[in-house]
Order: structure tokens, then sequence, then C-alpha cells
């Protein structure tokens, strides 16, 4: 396993060098929505500390990113009215990770409805009423 790269695009948003739109921040995590959404009000929950997955995180990174995983879950479900959520994790290219720091996606999901293709960018407007609907279901 590689070593952290602290120029990875997550490290770059947690030290405000390129913009995200974010949704929840606690001490130790921060969500924030994905930009190529898979399902309306996709988000992803990240650890404040340099990590590059599962397998090099620590258990107090795993507790703080899985607290708020399901924090964002409710909020998700409710925002969108949602039947359920999706969880996605990857570790290590082999397993389908793109950017090497911990991030788990949180996905609404509604019965009956596939979730998009991968890859494709959303509208920042979408993304920003999106992020509004579900900053209000957090209160």
């Amino acid at each position: 396993m590689s070593a952290y790269d602290t120029d990875n695009i997550f490290a770059k948003i947690l030290r405000g060098e390129i913009p995200a739109i974010r949704l929840y921040e606690d001490e130790d995590t921060l969500c924030f929505m994905d930009i190529m959404p898979r399902a309306d009000g996709h988000c992803l929950v990240i650890p404040k500390s340099p990590c590059r997955n599962v397998l090099d995180a620590t258990p107090e990174q795993l507790a703080a990113v899985i607290k708020t995983v399901q924090i964002m879950s409710h909020a998700v479900m409710s925002a969108f009215d949602a039947d359920g959520v999706t969880l996605q994790q990857f570790n290590e290219a082999a397993g389908g990770q793109e950017v090497f720091h911990l991030h788990f996606h949180v996905l609404p999901r509604h019965a009956g409805l596939s979730m998009r293709p991968p890859g494709t960018m959303a509208e920042m407007d979408v993304l920003q009423a999106h992020a509004e609907k579900i900053r209000a279901a957090l209160g």
C-alpha cells in the first residue's frame, strides 16, 4: 500500500484549496456533495485527518466517520423521502478506489429507481438545491 498523498482532491477540499458544497462538519469529519452524483442527494463523508482507506485508518477515524455516515444517512433519507440508503466504500485501486482518502458514499435510494451511471458531472445549481434540502433535514 502506498503512502498517503497530501495532494489528493479531498485533502485539497479540507484545506480549502478547491471548493466543495459542504453539508455537515464536526471536529473529526466533513460531509459534502458528490459532484458526479449517482442519485439525488449523493454525498461523501471523509475524516479530517489523513488516511488512504479502511486498511490504514485508525479505529478512532473509522468510528468518527461511521457516526457521520449514520447522521447523513438519516438526513438524505428524510430530505429526499427515500425508501433506503446505499453506502459505498472502496479500498485500493483493485477495490475500485479512485481518490485515496478514506470516504464513504451516502446515496438515498427509491424502490424501483436505479442509480445513474458513474462519471456525469451535475449542474452546480442542482447540487446547491439538493444541499439545501439536506441541510434543512439536518435541522
